[in-house]
């Protein structure tokens, strides 16, 4: 008996590619007693339930802006994934209170509601953006961050747990650069913001089971970074585009020439394991539980000064790796 089998899981933000993905994997690996996908987009609910059909599979209009929606929704919900957010950086910067509504005030019903109808286990997908941010939305998410580490503090010594996973772009993503570049391939030219621009990979099939494998580890108040390779983005032209012409026009407001999922401020508090950093929180929440032992794998505090960033990575994609991963998410 897993985690999963049996339980009720809600995610919100559910009819994104993470969420899609995650329904399809766990309908396919697992037997949950109900699976409810909470998002505010009808059309893109109807869509999907043209696309996955289970006896088991509810689709539930709501907004994770609307408090007493969540509360019903999670009525009986053993164990949520948090995947709504708005993402958009133009967008974000240019309807700022928006963006607060959704990524502060949404996470902050989240907690609230979680807490208030007996959830077990929440989940929340961060971003290498809310690391050092320059922009709204990674500031925004920032403050999510915080906000789920923080609500261990109030759930009670035997109340719901609250987990962050932190991870980098997503290859088959909406919003992915990866469609643009194939697109900008037949006009013959690909635009890049600066040749020295690197930034984290993965699939969003390893998203998933990266969240899927937190959800045994976590003990609340963590924040998991997988190790995933980096990526330079003239690289990663050339591996879709070999040959054509690239075009440097500038970095745009708010984008950084490398992303940062561990910063060196928290170095302090990082333990790694062999796949993955936890980034353990301020605030003592396990009594006498060995913090550095996770799943039977000890891990090792990292020194100081330690950061893990895009740029200063070990692993970078190779062109076999790349075309192996946009094959697997079907971009190829």
């Amino acid at each position: 008996m897993n985690l999963i089998d049996g339980k009720s899981i809600l995610i919100t933000g559910g009819t994104g590619s993470f969420g899609k993905a995650f329904i399809k994997y766990v309908l396919a690996n697992f037997k949950p007693k109900r699976l409810v996908v909470f998002s505010r987009d009808e059309l893109k609910q109807f869509d999907m339930a043209n696309e996955i059909d289970a006896p088991n599979l509810r689709y539930f209009i709501g907004d994770v802006r609307d408090a007493s929606r969540l509360e019903r929704a999670l009525s009986g919900i053993d164990i949520v994934i948090h995947a709504a957010a708005m993402k958009q950086v133009v967008a974000s910067e240019y309807n700022p209170i928006e963006c607060i509504m959704t990524n502060v005030i949404g996470a902050e019903n989240v907690v609230n509601a979680c807490i208030d109808c007996g959830v077990k286990k929440v989940i929340a997908l961060s971003t290498d953006k809310a690391v050092n941010p320059l922009n709204l939305y990674g500031a925004s998410k920032l403050c999510s961050d915080k906000l789920f580490v923080a609500a261990n503090n109030i759930s009670g010594a035997d109340g719901c747990r609250f987990s962050v996973v932190r991870y980098g772009n997503v290859i088959g993503s909406r919003g992915s650069v990866v469609p643009l570049f194939r697109k900008q391939m037949k006009q013959g030219k690909i635009t890049i913001t600066d040749p020295r621009m690197t930034r984290f990979w993965l699939t969003v099939g390893e998203g998933v089971n990266f969240v899927i494998n937190n959800l045994e580890l976590m003990r609340g108040g963590e924040v998991f970074v997988p190790k995933i390779p980096s990526m330079r983005l003239t690289d990663l032209a050339s591996a879709i585009a070999p040959g054509c012409e690239q075009e440097f026009i500038g970095i745009r407001p708010g984008e950084k020439l490398h992303e940062t999922m561990v910063p060196q401020d928290e170095a302090h508090q990082t333990v790694e394991f062999e796949n993955y950093y936890i980034i353990r929180p301020n605030f003592p929440l396990w009594g006498e539980v060995d913090a550095l032992t996770y799943g039977g794998e000890t891990g090792t505090p990292v020194s100081d000064g330690f950061s893990y960033s895009s740029d200063n990575n070990t692993h970078w994609v190779t062109d076999e790796e790349f075309s192996a991963m946009a094959s697997i998410e079907g971009e190829s």
